[in-house]
């Protein structure tokens, strides 16, 4: 049964973690995206987030995140990430559908990787941040 899946790899859907301007708040925040760089729409985006330190057995709680329908090309704001939880592990369970077919990945910001020096600009949202392709 189990020959019978097919397990296709997810392309051009990618996370990021960005560093921008909170106008309302006037200081830095930092926030999780999901960019959806393919050329047809992705539909009941599915994702689930938490953060965790293996070291001092540290976790945060899961979070869960739903997103009717992204058009291709386009970006969307996850979760506000607090600063302190950039030193954990931070993961991402995105599940999506692509026609009728079900796609899964995980994308994994290992802990220390988010910070000013790695930050890069990132295209289609054109702002500077960590992104994981």
């Amino acid at each position: 049964m189990k020959k019978d899946i097919e397990f296709t790899k997810v392309e051009n859907v990618f996370m990021a973690i960005v560093k921008e301007y909170n106008k309302e708040f006037q200081c830095d925040d930092w926030n999780a995206y999901i960019i959806n760089n393919k050329e047809v729409a992705i539909d009941m985006v599915l994702i689930v987030s938490k953060g965790y330190n293996e070291d001092t057995l540290q976790e945060t709680a899961v979070l869960r995140h739903k997103i009717e329908s992204m058009p291709a090309k386009s970006f969307a704001k996850v979760e506000l990430m607090q600063e302190n939880l950039l030193t954990l592990t931070n993961f991402f369970n995105v599940t999506f559908f692509e026609g009728n077919k079900m796609l899964d990945r995980r994308y994994s910001f290992e802990k220390g990787t988010v910070k000013e020096e790695t930050l890069r600009m990132i295209p289609l949202l054109e702002k500077r941040g960590v992104l994981l392709k």
